[in-house]
């Protein structure tokens, strides 16, 4: 296996076949496989991870309370083609689409992913994974970038032509999700420090339709 050189604040790339990254990445905290190489990341920062676990608990308790489908935070691999196997922040897949859960991968593409922005995956999550997730058939997907001074959310949903388009906020400033029915999103939620109680922003969203 022939490693890349990169600085410890950026991603390694590993030589291997998808067999080899199977057995080798239970030795990596997070990595993906793409074209023929491992992607062992940096480790997230803190705030990465509140948002992650803020995000999953919140779309994990509204899609139970619908019975919508199914929300996964890393580490889960998720086998887009032959060529590529990401590991999102986040994914939803939806009762529709549950087939493609297995008992150790997502096989296919999944409804949602999220992606959340660290200093070694700004291209990554913008270039790389918005153009693999396209092609896979993700039809919605969010890139938030909690570091400071760039702070920013991005809400993408999949067109006819197979290219992602920009949502533009509804006029009362929430953002509302294309592909998990009556699940709405307050950015400046996304912002707070600390972020806000799950559980009392699950009451907001849901008191729209009671």
């Amino acid at each position: 296996m022939a490693t890349t050189s990169r600085s410890p604040m950026e991603e390694r790339r590993i030589a291997m076949t998808y067999e080899e990254w199977l057995r080798w990445t239970g030795e990596s905290q997070q990595s993906e496989w793409v074209d023929g190489e491992a992607i062992a990341f940096v480790p997230p920062t803190i705030r990465h991870a509140d948002l992650a676990l803020f995000l999953s608990i919140l779309l994990s308790l509204f899609v139970q309370r619908h019975r919508l489908g199914k929300v996964l935070a890393a580490p889960f691999e998720v086998r887009l083609s032959a060529k590529s196997s990401r590991e999102p922040d986040l994914g939803f897949i939806s009762t529709a689409n549950a087939e493609r859960i297995g008992e150790k991968r997502i096989d296919g593409a999944p409804d949602l992913v999220v992606e959340i922005v660290s200093d070694d995956s700004t291209r990554r999550d913008r270039v790389a994974k918005r153009e693999e997730y396209a092609a896979a058939g993700v039809a919605e997907y969010w890139i938030l970038d909690p570091r400071p001074r760039r702070v920013a959310e991005e809400f993408l949903v999949l067109g006819a032509d197979g290219r992602y388009q920009p949502v533009v906020l509804g006029p009362d400033g929430w953002y509302r999700s294309r592909i998990i029915a009556g699940f709405r999103l307050w950015p400046q939620w996304l912002r707070a420090d600390p972020l806000p109680d799950p559980l009392a922003c699950l009451a907001e969203i849901v008191s729209e339709t009671a």
